[in-house]
């Protein structure tokens, strides 16, 4: 993306396939947040199917990936448009451009996150509301 090359080291490969993976995975458990599998435990899971989640099995863990992409979101604010003395995106002019567009849709999981974690707080912590 109109960057400097780096040298070819070893785990590169695992290391991009391994971070696809687990942001896959959790993104995949933000679907708990909205499904009934994030509240009672899938029958097909042996010795624990038909059991209750507790909600803070779901709220704590879930807050705090939220607020960590909250402090990513942040972070990419400041590289964008160079505030505070940031030196920007690292790439050619013109290459930047997509790279800011790009990882600027990443950032909004973080208050999507918590977004969904509030509702999912407010259907099991506060049924009558």
């Amino acid at each position: 993306m109109g960057g400097d090359n780096t040298p070819w080291a070893w785990w590169h490969i695992p290391y991009v396939f391994g971070l696809s993976l687990l942001t896959e995975a959790f993104a995949l458990l933000g679907f708990g947040l909205v499904r009934r599998w994030g509240e009672v435990v899938p029958n097909w899971v042996p010795k624990l199917g038909g059991r209750r989640i507790p909600p803070s099995a779901a709220i704590v863990p879930a807050t705090i990936g939220g607020l960590l992409l909250l402090g990513l979101m942040v972070n990419w604010v400041f590289t964008a448009f160079r505030i505070d003395g940031s030196p920007g995106f690292p790439y050619a002019p013109g290459w930047d451009m997509l790279a800011m567009t790009v990882s600027g849709l990443l950032t909004l999981w973080g208050p999507l996150v918590l977004a969904l974690t509030y509702g999912y707080y407010r259907r099991r912590c506060c049924p009558d509301a």
